[in-house]
């Protein structure tokens, strides 16, 4: 039986699924003798906040700060489409200033500037279903979110047709024109950017323990260390190559361009405990509201997506002792009447149960028939801080 079937076959409720995370972590620190952070996005949510984006790194600071009192090997799951660079950034050199052993597990998604941080790893750990993906910059043109090698190849394309026939079509000649000097200068620093970040990880984390050549055994040099990594850099940043930013590299694909990585899939318990956790992230990520994971065996933090505003009727009158709430599931559209009283009335309960409503929920979840979780945490911060009082 396949993981996915055998958990959705358990039933497990979204807390249920969060207890098994943790137990995971714990089960892997014992194999390994290290420190697991889970850090995971749901790739699919269309959703602002999927990508790696500056809040992150507060939050990893504050789950990972002051551990390096006790812990002095850290080991990352990371899952993301990408993101912020000067993020990526960030992480990297605080993970690197904290432990003295920093490694990334993949085994889902690390894209972009997700590969930018993996490759900063001591060691790289993947399955077979993990994989990177291009060097990259995201840049914000206009209203869209671009790759800074994209654009860049587009305005040099642009630019020997303009040179060959001597003018561009209206509609190009129309798009070059918005682009001003300042905007160009910086997608081309934003992709250099990336690059320098690989060259000088590569060189201070992944190569520091490299001291000879594998085949013949020589001395490696600084210079040699420059060389390789420089290279590696240039073909992950070659988008001819890989054809498209999303493209998926695998472990066959990173070797072949000079890094080593470590096959997760050649240690049997290692394996079963990273493809479960991959596992339990995508159903907590399905079957729920949560659209970011941070973990540790000891600590973790889920984010919500939830309603800015909820469809919410709340009585025109001084003194309100409910208030009543619809709140459509976001997977099969069944709508949900709720209400939520202010004072410890039992005829309010008598009253609206009669109506057909149902309950708020002590735990602020409430689970849809379909199996989906819909987190109403924000809409009671939402309703607490309009009326001025706690839920009951």
């Amino acid at each position: 039986m396949s993981l996915l079937n055998e958990y959705i076959n358990r039933k497990l409720s979204g807390t249920d699924l969060e207890n098994e995370l943790l137990r995971l972590i714990s089960e892997y620190n014992r194999l390994r003798g290290t420190y697991l952070f889970i850090y995971a996005a749901s790739i699919g949510k269309p959703i602002p906040a999927v990508p790696l984006i500056q809040d992150d790194y507060y939050v990893i600071y504050d789950m990972l700060n002051g551990k390096k009192e006790n812990v002095e090997k850290i080991d990352v799951y990371i899952e993301t489409p990408g993101g912020s660079g000067e993020t990526a950034e960030e992480i990297v050199r605080f993970l690197h200033n904290n432990f003295e052993t920093v490694s990334f597990v993949v085994s889902g998604e690390a894209k972009s500037a997700g590969t930018i941080i993996v490759l900063s790893g001591d060691e790289i750990l993947m399955t077979e279903t993990g994989s990177l993906g291009p060097i990259d910059a995201q840049m914000k043109i206009g209203r869209s979110v671009v790759s800074a090698y994209d654009y860049m190849e587009w305005v040099e394309e642009k630019r020997k047709e303009a040179e060959k026939q001597g003018r561009l079509n209206p509609f190009d000649a129309t798009m070059v024109a918005q682009i001003t000097p300042g905007e160009l200068g910086s997608v081309f620093h934003s992709l250099k950017f990336a690059e320098d970040l690989v060259v000088e990880w590569l060189i201070n984390y992944k190569f520091k323990n490299w001291t000879v050549t594998e085949t013949h055994k020589k001395p490696v040099t600084e210079e040699m260390k420059r060389e390789r990594a420089e290279e590696i850099a240039k073909e992950l940043t070659n988008h001819s190559k890989w054809r498209s930013h999303g493209r998926s590299i695998k472990i066959r694909d990173i070797e072949e361009i000079g890094l080593k990585i470590t096959k997760i899939d050649d240690n049997k318990e290692l394996s079963e405990i990273v493809y479960r956790i991959q596992t339990v992230c995508k159903l907590l990520f399905e079957t729920s509201t949560t659209f970011k994971i941070f973990a540790t065996q000891e600590n973790k933090i889920f984010r919500q997506a939830v309603p800015a505003e909820a469809p919410i009727k709340i009585p025109q009158k001084p003194n309100i002792d409910v208030v009543e709430i619809e709140q459509k599931c976001p997977k099969c559209g069944k709508i949900y009447k709720i209400f939520a009283k202010f004072t410890p009335n039992s005829q309010i309960d008598k009253d609206f149960l009669n109506k057909g409503l149902i309950t708020f929920p002590k735990n602020s979840k409430l689970k849809c028939n379909c199996g989906f979780e819909i987190d109403l945490t924000g809409i009671k911060n939402q309703i607490e801080l309009q009326i001025g009082k706690k839920i009951l």
